[in-house]
């Protein structure tokens, strides 16, 4: 799927940034640091682990998550982060399951439900609020607004050398120390800062789970976790409040696992901490691929596609089929490869599903004109222009559909003759389209042969 393209530093060959290393962070703030610090260390600080840590302190690095200390819960997050993190294309032979570290991901989890226990709507402002019991009282008896009126109250026949500035001085800090009390937030709320260093840790706590999800001995643990499950499509249900970075990390993570993800988890005995549904998590993986940005809607597509494959599956994602199919050519309009490849992967999957499916696609405005420009233009992958080339001779399989493509014969005829690389899925396209014996329009084509 699409990855997060490494922040590009100018006028100096700066290490690329890691996975879900925050922009901005103080690592990024190394790795991107000046021409001279970049001269005289090329590669950066790097830290070896070794592959025995995680075994000697499991017990310790989960029990640091669960004390919700600070230093210890930020101790445990870069171990961790360190442990979970592989380079592209590597094995991990020495990775440590989530299995064998009992109470790892729940506590992992727990950190992110402490976020988004506090967390706040990304433009988020407090309103005003108007009186309205009292409002007719200068006072009504309530917070500090005794304070307020009666600080006009001091005699200003003071002299010079009079305590009236230490007075004012008092009453001032006075008043600034018990607003907190009357605060609307409540008296064991963090502040800002605290609220700020909670989103940092619940990010950290995303970023692993989705590095996790990159080993295939994690898939079966975290595929059975209700909890990581329905904190992951919650996630996705708030794409429009929660941080951007957690969204994307719970996005990745999904997409590992849809392979093996079964929906009708969320319809089990299992115990369920958010009560989600399948109904709920499709309509959240749906939002996903309206979405505006390119990573987001691309890894729903790809979502979309990988989630089919399972039969049991189906009966949550076909009534969800027009909507699907309408945003996937949508995605096929698009300039971006990227999206063009995780659309015909996700019409690939779905025209396999059943005939209904093949039916809807063919009569969807557009669709099949986009998958011609996919293969004629060409797209940049072969796979891509085979796969396109393969949805279209899947919807020619149904009788029913003969009728809308025998409008694109002379498309098919120009493509078969000009592109070698697909020219047997095509012929093969022709050869039903004009020799099949319930076609009207047979004896007045020709035939193509195989």
């Amino acid at each position: 799927m699409q990855k997060r393209e490494p922040s590009k530093a100018t006028g100096s060959a700066a290490t690329p940034a890691k996975r879900g290393r925050p922009f901005g962070s103080a690592a990024a703030a190394a790795a991107g640091a000046g021409d001279s610090a970049s001269a005289a260390s090329p590669l950066g600080p790097s830290l070896q682990v070794l592959s025995s840590f995680a075994d000697q302190n499991n017990r310790r690095i989960v029990l640091a998550l669960q004390s919700g200390l600070k230093s210890e819960v930020t101790w445990a997050l870069n171990a961790l982060t360190l442990l979970s993190f592989k380079e592209k294309d590597d094995l991990r032979r020495d990775a440590t399951p989530l299995a064998k570290i009992p109470g790892l991901l729940d506590a992992l989890l727990q950190v992110i439900d402490d976020w988004r226990d506090i967390a706040l709507p990304r433009d988020f402002t407090k309103p005003a609020r108007v009186r309205t019991l009292g409002a007719n009282s200068t006072v009504t008896g309530f917070g500090y607004e005794y304070d307020t009126t009666s600080s006009t109250d001091i005699p200003s026949n003071q002299g010079p050398g009079s305590d009236s500035g230490k007075a004012d001085a008092f009453t001032r800090k006075k008043r600034h120390s018990v607003e907190w009390w009357f605060e609307e937030d409540g008296l064991f709320n963090v502040d800002e800062e605290g609220r700020a260093e909670k989103q940092q840790c619940a990010v950290a706590a995303s970023n692993i789970v989705r590095n996790f999800s990159f080993m295939p001995e994690n898939e079966v643990v975290m595929v059975q976790h209700r909890h990581c499950l329905e904190t992951i499509f919650q996630s996705l249900e708030d794409q429009n409040t929660e941080d951007e970075e957690l969204i994307t990390n719970m996005l990745e993570t999904i997409v590992n696992l849809a392979p093996v993800l079964d929906l009708r988890i969320f319809s089990s005995n299992k115990p369920s901490y958010i009560r989600m549904t399948e109904k709920r998590a499709v309509q959240a993986v749906m939002g996903m691929l309206g979405s505006s940005i390119k990573a987001w809607h691309c890894a729903a597509a790809e979502l979309l596609g990988r989630l089919i494959i399972n039969p049991d599956n189906e009966p949550f994602l076909l009534p969800s089929v027009p909507q699907i199919y309408k945003r996937l050519v949508d995605l096929l309009s698009l300039p971006a490869v990227d999206a063009q490849a995780a659309a015909v992967g996700a019409l690939y999957n779905l025209t396999e599903v059943n005939m209904d499916c093949r039916l809807k696609l063919a009569s969807e405005r557009w669709a099949v004109d986009r998958l011609f420009k996919v293969v004629r233009a060409p797209h940049p992958v072969p796979e891509i222009c085979r796969k396109a080339a393969l949805v279209l001779e899947s919807l020619v399989s149904e009788p029913q559909n003969r009728p809308l493509l025998l409008a694109h014969e002379s498309t098919f005829a120009e493509i078969l003759m000009s592109d070698g690389k697909h020219a047997d899925t095509f012929a093969r396209i022709l050869y039903e389209l004009t020799s099949r014996p319930n076609n009207k329009a047979t004896t007045a084509r020709g035939v193509w042969g195989m």
